[in-house]
């Protein structure tokens, strides 16, 4: 049994199934398609991590129960003189600053005193930061509007109210401005965080880290940060104050800020804390700022080249594995990948697009299931078509599910084995066209093949010009093994004659019941399931042997031994064969115990000869022999041993004779 299987096609599948992970994954990294796995990466890390405290900053919510409070049109901007009550409350307070998520672009002529009110507040408190407004005033420009004039004055700084949202809406990244800085860091600046003082970090993505799901910093309305009663000073006293629209408020003056955060995917939509609005947005990424903790990614090359790095590794890894292994190992990678993806959050504040690692991973799964499956199938397909050359029909499904029969090695195993060749067939096969010829021996070899050796469940090991090698016991085994064998040869024998150039081929075989060494012979790519030893060497020998006594059967005294009386046999004698030490007990294969009687008379004959022969009575041997002869004229045995005792005659035999018979040829 020989199998064949091209590395190069390994080669291939290792470089196809390497591509294919990294470019997906970089696919995944750069371009709109994997904007998804990007971003849930991003909130998945968020929600992973959890809640975290976050006191430093303090949020006044300009909400519908403020309106309703403080008498504010839902429909107008709020009157700016509550606006400046609200800075002298929050600065007697203590706040470090006050933060306005609202834009005060222009005057109110109707409200004179209120403006001067406020531009007033904002000067004597110092620490009041406006937001100005980036509006789009074409397809590719934008203009920012700063705070009125009368405002700018006395303004600690102004930053842009800008917050970018990604499609879906969920706010991740800190907004960068080129005209103007964001809002939260002219807050952070003008506290002089450090963070702020970094240069590398100024036009760098910067990422928000989420404190928590919306509405989470601690926020009070409007109406009650009014009230000292409601709200004492200690609640603002050394806080940043964010004065905002909340995402309830129908208006809220210029306009209405509505996001979602990481933290709104585990959120029923219309619940408190689905949304987020604009002022926390800014609050969280002031506290980012102060803190320093403000998340980062690893840069564009780097992540490149982790995707690639990776995408080939696993996919190299998966594809060398099989199904199961591949599908531990696949577990482990992505236990691996989130763990690590989690610590570079947690504990260094760099967050990497992990998920895309995790499609990698499923897809390289998914490649090496496809084609291992793919490859055990047609490796089924191959080891069945190549059973089917030396096992019989019944037996090749049950062992197309054992590779194993592929993989070098072998064991000792006791079996039946029989070599078959056809007499004269050089001479017969001259002069014979190819084709006639294959045709022939293809006809020969299919009929002997289903009816004789198969039909017993015998492995054909291989074809040796004209001539058969089998074996029973092997794969699989069967207790009568040897009667198994016998019954194939009588079995063959009795095959309807087939003719070449006329001549019809007759069929000589040998068996012998030995131990040998069973299994595959060769490489892992390139093997042989075949018989070694002693035992295949006799059974060879036993066949040859009938052409010296001109039988067409011969078993071994082995072989014999195993069958008992189940067929008809009669003992020929002990022969010396050449390469052996030990002479053989060769008996001939006659029959079924049907035909018993029909050939006692000769048999019985041939025995009381053979006795004589054994005597040393050579005289009356050669009488006996003569008499089997007119009993069976076309006995081989007894011709053999009247052409023997001629030779004998003439030798001087030693004390010890024993009747063994030496052959000089094979």
């Amino acid at each position: 049994m020989k199998l064949k299987i091209p590395s190069s096609k390994q080669w291939i599948a290792a470089v196809s199934a390497a591509l294919l992970c990294s470019g997906l994954g970089l696919v995944c990294l750069k371009y709109f398609m994997g904007a998804g796995l990007r971003n849930l990466s991003y909130d998945y890390l968020q929600v992973l991590r959890g809640d975290r405290e976050a006191s430093e900053a303090v949020l006044v919510c300009l909400d519908e129960t403020s309106h309703q409070h403080l008498g504010q049109d839902l429909n107008k901007a709020w009157d700016r003189m509550l606006h400046a009550k609200l800075i002298e409350r929050l600065s007697r307070a203590g706040a470090k600053a006050i933060v306005f998520d609202i834009v005060f672009s222009d005057a109110n002529p109707d409200k004179k005193e209120a403006d001067d009110a406020l531009a007033a507040a904002i000067k004597k408190s110092g620490r009041v930061i406006l937001a100005a407004d980036n509006v789009a005033r074409g397809p590719k420009r934008n203009e920012m509007v700063l705070p009125h004039e009368q405002f700018q004055d006395g303004a600690g700084a102004i930053g842009s109210d800008e917050v970018t949202a990604s499609s879906d809406m969920v706010v991740r990244l800190q907004t960068r401005e080129d005209q103007l800085p964001s809002l939260s860091w002219a807050a952070a600046e003008f506290l002089h965080a450090p963070t702020t003082k970094r240069k590398d970090l100024r036009n760098k993505e910067l990422w928000l880290n989420y404190y928590g799901p919306p509405n989470f910093l601690p926020s009070l309305s409007y109406h009650k940060a009014l009230d000292p009663a409601v709200s004492p000073d200690s609640l603002f006293k050394d806080k940043v104050v964010f004065v905002g629209a909340r995402i309830m408020t129908r208006f809220a003056g210029d306009r209405k800020d509505e996001y979602l955060s990481p933290f709104s995917h585990w959120t029923e939509r219309g619940k408190d804390n689905h949304f987020i609005s604009g002022v926390e947005v800014q609050a969280t990424s002031f506290l980012n700022l102060m803190r320093g903790d403000v998340l980062l990614r690893p840069g564009k090359v780097v992540e490149q080249v982790i995707v690639c790095v990776f995408g080939v590794a696993i996919a190299l890894i998966l594809l060398r594995s099989r199904p199961l292994n591949a599908l531990t190992i696949s577990a482990g990678a992505a236990v691996l990948v989130v763990v690590s993806a989690y610590f570079l959050f947690a504990r260094f504040l760099v967050w990497f697009p992990f998920l895309i690692l995790l499609v990698q991973v499923f897809v390289a799964l998914a490649f090496s299931v496809v084609h291992n499956s793919i490859q055990l199938y047609v490796q089924r397909k191959l080891l069945e078509h190549t059973l089917q050359l030396i096992l019989p029909p019944k037996l090749v499904h049950k062992y197309a599910s054992r590779p194993d029969l592929l993989k070098p090695g072998a064991e000792k195993q006791v079996l039946s084995i029989l070599f078959s060749d056809i007499q004269d067939f050089t001479s017969i096969s001259e002069g014979m066209d190819s084709d006639d010829l294959a045709k022939l021996m293809n006809s020969y070899f299919e009929t002997a093949v289903s009816q004789c050796i198969h039909y017993t469940d015998g492995t054909i090991v291989k074809y040796l010009g004209d001539s058969i090698f089998a074996f029973w016991n092997a794969p699989e085994p069967h207790h009568d093994h040897a009667l198994r064998a016998c019954e194939a040869a009588l079995l063959f024998r009795s095959l309807p004659p087939v003719y070449g150039n006329g001549r019809p081929l007759h069929t000589r075989l040998g068996i012998h019941t030995g131990v040998a060494n069973v299994g595959n012979f060769g490489s892992a790519k390139r093997v042989d399931y075949t018989a070694l030893g002693e035992s295949i060497n006799l059974a060879s020998r036993m066949e040859g042997l009938n052409k010296h006594l001109g039988t067409r059967v011969l078993i071994t005294g082995e072989t014999r031994h195993l069958i008992g009386d189940a067929f008809v046999t009669r003992y020929l004698g002990l022969f010396q064969l050449k390469g052996f030490g030990k002479p053989v007990e060769a008996y001939e294969l006659i029959s079924t115990p049907q035909e018993v009687e029909a050939t006692r008379a000769w048999r019985e004959s041939f025995a009381a000869a053979h006795q004589l022969f054994l005597a040393r009575d050579f005289k009356r041997a050669e009488e006996g022999f003569r008499a089997t002869l007119l009993l069976q004229k076309e006995d081989g045995p007894s011709r053999f041993y009247l052409a023997h005792i001629v030779e004998l005659k003439q030798e001087a035999l030693p004390e010890n004779w024993r009747g063994v018979i030496e052959l000089k040829e094979k």
